[in-house]
């Protein structure tokens, strides 16, 4: 499955809130590469969510998003899957 349908699965799902994570990388102190990863938006609006989607990318087209559909009130750990993004140390170089 690619990023792309991975997306519309968090738009889709049946939990209520869609959260917007993003990764990138940042230079630290000492001048090293680091993985972020940052919740930047979360909504009960699928529309909303895929706007701020659109506008995420549009300001900053070099990082990577992923939407995820979680439910409220949960420990999100406990779930399957819940809402990450994995940094490779590609991604670092």
């Amino acid at each position: 499955m690619n990023d792309e349908e991975l997306i519309q699965l968090g738009l889709s799902g049946k939990a209520p809130l869609k959260v917007i994570l993003g990764g990138w990388t940042e230079s630290n102190p000492d001048g090293q590469k680091v993985g972020v990863v940052g919740l930047l938006y979360v909504t009960t609006d699928v529309q909303q969510a895929q706007q701020q989607l659109a506008h995420l990318r549009k300001q900053k087209p070099d990082h990577y998003y992923m939407v995820y559909s979680v439910p409220y009130d949960t420990d999100l750990s406990t779930l399957s899957h819940w809402p990450t993004l994995e940094i490779d140390p590609e991604d670092l170089a």
